[in-house]
């Protein structure tokens, strides 16, 4: 049986609903408390999400935003340290606090809430890796001055910084692509026109110049070093190119589209539910790559299973299997 829909919070809002929360307890919260209060938690509570798979999802968060530079303090029983049954969350303000006296105006918030939506998957310039975010947590609206603080961002994909330099100085870009099934990868010669997210991954848009056409790259197939040439083109062409690869990317998600029977309450409900439509035997949900996509369903184990399409059943089963056979089990 399929999971019922809960609420969909994308997982950047979580986060951020997380870190004000244990900032605005001396004491900290305890795991019960954050599961049933925190907006993104308290939703999937509210819509029958079990406790285990909260937790895990609380535990991803708390160890991603650790990975990001944001000390989450474990506080457990004052009489016996390590007795964590009880134990409490919390995240000291001393060095996220932003001066009193600065003020924003309401245009500059906007700025900051947008460039917020992709704090953990972005990357800053030297001179400027700090992040500012107007946020709301618990479902209280935060009015005070902006709560700030500089999270240490960590560049999933390798090939991110040179491509962002490639695109803001207007320079045609060389770099290995491993596409599935080739042995090899083959050089692209590109003109980046724009780095966009899409389904939590990156992706490169511009004009591929031995194909003489637009084409897209995923970051995570660029198997080597991005070398950035001198030769140059025209600025102009990245206007709208953001908005042209999206569409791109929406439009190859919008026909391919797999029929999934997820188990309630579960993690592969939570996270798969914010991106699935019903389905009169389970949920339906879209996907750009299908190779990327089985890779995602098959770490869900169990909690999953492909209905259609055939191909994409196929992959799950192939990656499971070679799971089961790298770790030396049974059938």
């Amino acid at each position: 049986m399929p999971a019922n829909a809960p609420a969909k919070n994308p997982p950047e809002e979580r986060l951020v609903n997380l870190v004000v929360a244990l900032m605005a307890t001396d004491q900290g919260l305890t795991k019960d408390t954050i599961l049933t209060s925190v907006a993104g938690y308290r939703e999937q509570s509210a819509s029958g999400a079990s406790k285990d798979a909260l937790e895990k999802m609380f535990e991803r968060d708390k160890e991603s935003l650790r990975g990001l530079g944001v000390p989450i303090e474990t506080i457990g029983d004052w009489a016996d340290p390590d007795d964590l049954r009880e134990a409490r969350y919390r995240v000291p303000t001393t060095e996220y606090e932003l001066p009193e006296d600065i003020e924003f105006t309401p245009a500059e918030l906007a700025l900051l809430n947008l460039a917020g939506g992709v704090w953990s998957e972005s990357s800053m310039s030297d001179e400027a890796r700090s992040g500012l975010r107007k946020i709301r947590a618990l479902g209280i609206p935060v009015d005070e001055p902006i709560i700030g603080y500089s999270p240490r961002i960590s560049l999933r994909d390798p090939a991110f910084p040179a491509l962002q330099q490639a695109i803001e100085q207007s320079r045609v870009v060389k770099f290995p692509y491993l596409k599935p099934g080739e042995e090899a990868p083959r050089t692209r010669r590109l003109q980046p026109l724009a780095l966009v997210e899409y389904e939590a991954r990156w992706h490169v848009y511009g004009f591929d110049l031995d194909v003489g056409a637009d084409r897209t790259f995923l970051l995570m197939r660029i198997v080597g070093p991005v070398a950035i040439t001198r030769e140059s083109f025209d600025a102009s062409l990245r206007e709208g190119a953001g908005d042209r690869a999206l569409r791109g990317l929406e439009a190859v998600a919008a026909s391919n589209w797999s029929l999934l029977e997820v188990n309630p309450g579960t993690e592969a409900a939570l996270r798969l539910a914010r991106r699935a439509v019903p389905a009169e035997q389970g949920i339906k949900v879209s996907y750009v790559d299908a190779h990327i996509f089985a890779e995602e369903l098959a770490s869900y184990g169990p909690e999953v299973r492909v209905v259609e399409p055939a191909e994409l059943r196929d992959r799950v089963i192939e990656r499971l299997a070679a799971a089961r056979d790298l770790n030396g089990a049974g059938a």
